[in-house]
């Protein structure tokens, strides 16, 4: 997230500077890159932001291809979410944007699948992105030779205001001196330690692990997306599994066996045989959840300290739209009713408890 806002305030003239603890920590280098709206059922103005982002995704990644000179991996592979009975199917929140498959069907799409699920949805509109190995090396590149000006290993501690003006931070550099940064315009993008840095806004950490496998070249075409896990197979064969969801971990590094049995058992419930394939990397990483699982977007409870986190399991998704908004925010560019309106809807006072905000 902060990659693809620096690039686009960079891209918009604007000088950028991003402070940066432990780059190895973002949740970029570690998500699978699904682009899944459909897929993932989401809801409401969750789904309409999504659409949002996924029409604008092929431009974005182009221009992103265009300035690093890195192809980024972008597939529209397709995502195929399968069923045990056509009542549940019926039920899914986004049914109506997919196509129905029967066993038969399902099977053709995904060679190998579980005998259990006698059904599913095909959403052709979804897709994938490379973001571990392509993506956020491409951003990174491109935000380099616009200009922007990397801070690695320095911690934000906390951030400097007045009553309602942002003024800067404080931070540890990477010699362990504490120092001020002042400024008056900033974005807080720290995924799930945003709350760490402004205890402001209610984002809590949810625990993913993930493992890849290396499987016959071709043996899956489509992204399989099954009741707490996901398949997605990369073009050179590498095949992404993921993800545990665990709420009480907190920042609880490393992988544990419960976890790891878990996607074993997801992959077993989905492509047996895919458990027999050799094992490449296993890692884990931290999604930044809030009490709705809706991003924070836009303006703060402090003029000049700008939003953009919580974007829970959809970060590489809502990333382009969400560059796109808040460098028009940043800009002072002329929203859509539309963006306005989404602006509003994702706003951080949704929660309803802005009296006690700036009291710690």
């Amino acid at each position: 997230m902060g990659l693809a806002i620096a690039y686009e305030l960079a891209k918009n003239g604007r000088s950028v500077e991003i402070l940066s603890r432990r780059r190895s920590e973002a949740a970029g280098f570690v998500a699978a890159g699904m682009l899944a709206p459909h897929s993932e059922g989401l809801k409401g103005n969750l789904l309409k932001l999504g659409q949002l982002s996924l029409n604008r995704i092929p431009k974005w990644v182009q221009k992103i291809e265009e300035d690093s000179g890195i192809k980024c991996g972008l597939k529209k592979c397709g995502i195929v979410v399968p069923f045990v009975s056509e009542d549940d199917r019926n039920a899914y929140p986004t049914a109506s944007f997919g196509h129905q498959l029967n066993r038969q069907e399902l099977l053709c799409e995904v060679p190998g699948i579980a005998p259990q699920w006698k059904t599913g949805l095909l959403f052709n509109q979804d897709g994938q992105i490379d973001n571990r190995r392509r993506l956020m090396r491409a951003l990174e590149k491109a935000c380099v030779d616009l200009g922007v000006h990397f801070q690695e290993g320095v911690e934000v501690l906390d951030v400097l205001h007045d009553e309602k003006e942002f003024k800067g931070v404080n931070i540890r550099n990477a010699k362990g001196k504490v120092e001020m940064l002042l400024g008056n315009e900033a974005v807080l993008c720290s995924g799930a330690w945003s709350n760490k840095i402004f205890k402001a806004i209610p984002i809590f950490p949810v625990k993913g692990q993930m493992l890849s496998l290396q499987g016959p070249r071709e043996a899956l075409k489509r992204i399989v997306f099954g009741p707490g896990t996901y398949i997605v197979p990369r073009e050179d064969g590498l095949i992404v599994i993921g993800a545990t969801s665990e709420q009480d971990a907190g920042f609880q590094e490393g992988l544990t066996p419960s976890g790891q049995q878990q996607l074993h058992k997801g992959i077993e419930a989905l492509i047996p045989a895919a458990n027999q394939w050799p094992q490449m990397e296993r890692w884990w990483g931290f999604r930044p959840c809030t009490p709705d699982e809706g991003p924070l977007l836009g303006s703060s409870i402090l003029k000049g300290l700008w939003l953009a986190t919580g974007h829970h399991r959809n970060g590489v998704l809502l990333a382009a739209i969400t560059a796109e908004l808040l460098a028009k925010c940043i800009c002072q560019k002329t929203l859509s009713n539309d963006e306005q309106s989404l602006l509003t809807d994702f706003n951080w006072n949704r929660f309803g408890f802005q009296s006690k905000l700036l009291t710690y």
